[in-house]
């Protein structure tokens, strides 16, 4: 099977982007699922049902979270129960919603895990830990075909799920940062990006305009982030072939919004 993991989608921009292009990119390099981290679709904070029901439209199968997963609570409490919507499964007991998803892929399962880091972000259980008991579950289920959404603030804990799992999951994609890392590899039989980087506006700061950035880092005084409705946008994917739960294959896509090439970049087999 070829799943592809496109990263965090920003607003309006990142919604748009996709639509114009997903739907081709997936006939020309042959995709079976597509996974997206959508915690910043609607209006770079949370996700709304209408948005969510356009980036499934717009070719989408399964939508992962993070620190922003319940920014719209309200809305995302319905989404959670669609089965389509995954937020990371380390957050306390009680929290409404999953972070795992088994599906049916080329009459094969595989399984959707979408997990968070613990420096910076909001409390949850040791995400450690917590894939520890994740994987012995699959493990009994005989379900090879694991990917795995791990969104971190720091680069540090992403390369510690990743030494911990490379042998035992297809992938690791770290999210969060919106700034997409250099280190695309397969060891071990486990495809791995640091981060996959944001899809969106790419011609301000992670997405969003600059003003309130460049006003909190110069005077200390924040302010609400906002989502340009007009910017150079960028697509940003990572794709991976999964035989018997080993990656044989994996490159990166980028295709920006005032280009007709798309970018390939192929990942280091070590």
């Amino acid at each position: 099977m070829r799943i592809a993991f496109i990263g965090d989608i920003v607003g309006r921009p990142g919604r748009k982007i996709i639509k114009e292009n997903l739907f081709k990119i997936k006939d020309q390099y042959n995709i079976d699922f597509v996974i997206a981290n959508g915690e910043n679709a609607s209006h770079g904070f949370g996700l709304t049902v209408k948005n969510c029901n356009e980036l499934l439209k717009a070719g989408i199968d399964i939508i992962t979270g993070g620190n922003h997963s319940f920014d719209k609570k309200q809305e995302m409490f319905a989404l959670l129960e669609t089965g389509q919507v995954l937020r990371p499964d380390n957050y306390p007991e009680g929290v409404p919603g999953s972070g795992i998803k088994v599906v049916e892929v080329n009459n094969e399962k595989l399984a959707v895990i979408n997990l968070m880091g613990q420096f910076g972000m909001p409390m949850v259980e040791n995400p450690f830990n917590w894939v520890k008991k994740i994987m012995e579950d699959l493990k009994q289920q005989n379900i090879k075909n694991i990917f795995v959404d791990f969104h971190a603030e720091a680069t540090s804990e992403k390369r510690i799920i990743f030494m911990m799992l490379k042998g035992q999951v297809s992938a690791v994609c770290g999210t969060h940062t919106h700034i997409g890392t250099d280190d695309l590899e397969i060891t071990d039989n486990t495809a791995y990006l640091t981060d996959i980087g944001l899809t969106g506006c790419r011609d301000n700061v992670i997405g969003m305009n600059e003003n309130v950035p460049i006003q909190k880092v110069t005077t200390g005084l924040g302010g609400h982030f906002e989502v340009p409705n007009s910017c150079k946008s960028i697509l940003q994917m990572m794709l991976i072939d999964i035989e018997e739960g080993k990656a044989i294959n994996s490159f990166k896509l980028k295709k920006y919004c005032d280009k007709d090439e798309i970018i390939k970049t192929d990942a280091i087999i070590n």
